[in-house]
């Protein structure tokens, strides 16, 4: 019997020293498969010509190609990406993923590639200047399901909260005055409302800056190693920089002066 236990506890450790790592099924593939909304500009959302594009579909890309493989891009609501990331559907989410201690219990994180802060969004002709979202008790603030930007909404009693499938859900909502404020990232702000030609601006900047990381399935050292290293070389290099300059016109990987 004490011979047959052994046997079983030494295949059982076998089976899991030889388990894949994620880097090496990502190599064997030849691909690394990443979600995004798509609908997310500056960083990632569809030209019109219906093709891919934004920071994060750039950056997707050139990871993929330092890790030797080819990106192969997957794009739904956003709230269920990190759903789809625990069954195992894709290899990472590239979406402006803030690091949390709560997704930290369900995945691992690469080392973070932008900085930014929670930002509100109002309409233009709004003479109402909210500085906090205690201000907002009372009213509609708008934001997207599952977001760090809802549950940052539903942590002040007296708010009334609305979620939607992405921005431009809410932008619409809030520009015909169904609600009195949006809350999205600070980086994303600018360039959402100049596309959406809605009459919206940009509001107070609330809560910290967060550091936005690209999470996968726990326990894959290799590919941590290997994810880390491919964005470490992209900042060494100045690729980062290039690709954060074209979208933004600052440097997203390093966080802002003063940051608290």
């Amino acid at each position: 019997m004490k011979t047959l236990l052994a046997s079983l506890a030494l295949a059982a450790l076998t089976s899991q020293a030889l388990a894949a790592d994620l880097l090496d099924t990502v190599k064997q593939r030849g691909t690394l498969k990443i979600a995004m909304e798509g609908t997310y500009p500056p960083f990632n959302f569809k030209d019109a010509n219906q093709q891919l594009t934004g920071f994060e579909v750039d950056i997707a890309r050139e990871v993929a190609r330092r890790l030797h493989v080819k990106a192969e891009f997957t794009t739904g609501e956003w709230s269920g990406l990190l759903a789809g990331l625990q069954a195992g559907k894709f290899d990472v989410v590239i979406n402006q993923v803030g690091v949390t201690a709560v997704r930290k219990q369900t995945f691992d994180f690469s080392v973070p590639y932008t900085y930014s802060s929670a930002q509100l969004i109002v309409r233009k002709n709004d003479s109402r200047r909210f500085k906090s979202l205690d201000e907002l008790k009372g009213k509609t603030v708008g934001v997207g399901q599952g977001s760090n930007y809802a549950d940052m909404v539903k942590s002040v009693p007296g708010i009334a909260v609305k979620t939607y499938p992405g921005a431009p859900e809410y932008l619409q909502d809030l520009a015909a005055g169904r609600l009195d404020a949006a809350l999205n990232d600070s980086l994303m702000i600018p360039f959402a409302v100049k596309e959406s030609r809605l009459p919206l601006k940009a509001g107070a900047p609330v809560g910290d800056v967060a550091a936005m990381g690209i999470p996968f399935a726990r326990n894959n050292p290799k590919f941590k190693a290997a994810l880390d290293q491919a964005l470490a070389a992209s900042f060494a290099d100045g690729s980062f920089r290039k690709i954060s300059l074209k979208w933004f016109g600052i440097d997203v990987s390093k966080p802002p002066r003063g940051a608290k």
